[in-house]
């Protein structure tokens, strides 16, 4: 065996595992532009009817309004709190700083199903099923590791003595976390929203339990109509939640290039 041999395995086992992993996704957008009646592979016709049929209907519609909406929701709240708990870790000095953050992790730790099921007992207990508010703040406790992982890493990136030298000529702490932190942590601050908004947009378990009848999610509702009935507007309804995690991944990808351009400029 050359040296060469082994890179060439690896590399052949890789691209054979990306095949694997991505087949499903290509069947499913393929056959979300069948034009016949019915799921067939390869289509016999090909059509933009069931797209047509996802966004023209009254039931897509509200799912995917109640999906963006409590994304926004988790966003924004595991966002906020994530900033600032990253900031803490960061710049902190407690000795717990490691414990803090293993607890603060712990949503990805524990299964979804078990977190879930707890939720759905609170959430009954104090009636708040089928409320957006609610699940999204529920979303945002399991969004909120990755928010958090990311924007460690970006504060680390932050120089403290940026942040010195500005108190010392007098600016305060509120100032210098809006004009210097800020700014130089936004495309980390942005990525991890969008990370975010995307594990509250795809999250399913969770809407499972809490969604009830009033506020069913896109998954929620493609999770349903698998169980009840298999149309092809299901194929349409999976096919955007694929593309809505396209555009994410390559808006977070622009970001990333942003990263050392900022780092540049200071």
């Amino acid at each position: 065996m050359t040296e060469r041999e082994p890179g060439r395995l690896l590399s052949l086992f890789v691209w054979t595992m990306c095949v694997f992993l991505l087949a499903p996704v290509v069947i499913v957008c393929v056959l979300a532009f069948g034009g016949s009646g019915y799921l067939q592979f390869p289509p016999s016709s090909y059509s933009f009817r069931w797209f047509e049929a996802f966004f023209g209907d009254t039931r897509w519609q509200q799912s995917l309004l109640a999906s963006t909406l409590i994304a926004l929701t988790a966003c924004a709240i595991a966002t906020s709190i994530g900033f600032l708990a990253s900031y803490g870790l960061v710049r902190g000095r407690t000795r717990i700083k490691k414990l803090i953050l293993s607890f603060m992790l712990t949503p990805i730790i524990v299964p979804t199903v078990i977190t879930a099921i707890a939720m759905y007992f609170l959430t009954a207990k104090i009636g708040l099923i089928g409320n957006v508010v609610w699940i999204g703040a529920c979303h945002a406790i399991v969004a909120l590791p990755v928010v958090l992982l990311i924007l460690v890493a970006a504060l680390q990136g932050v120089d403290v003595n940026l942040e010195r030298a500005a108190l010392s000529l007098g600016a305060s702490r509120a100032r210098v976390f809006l004009r210097i932190v800020l700014p130089l942590a936004l495309p980390g601050v942005l990525s991890a929203a969008l990370f975010a908004f995307l594990a509250s947009f795809d999250e399913l378990v969770i809407s499972l339990f809490l969604a009830g009848v009033r506020a069913q999610t896109l998954p929620v509702r493609i999770w349903n109509s698998l169980h009840m009935e298999i149309e092809p507007v299901v194929a349409a309804a999976a096919a955007f939640l694929i593309g809505v995690t396209g555009v994410v991944l390559l808006v977070d990808a622009g970001l990333r290039r942003a990263r050392p351009k900022a780092a540049a400029r200071t």
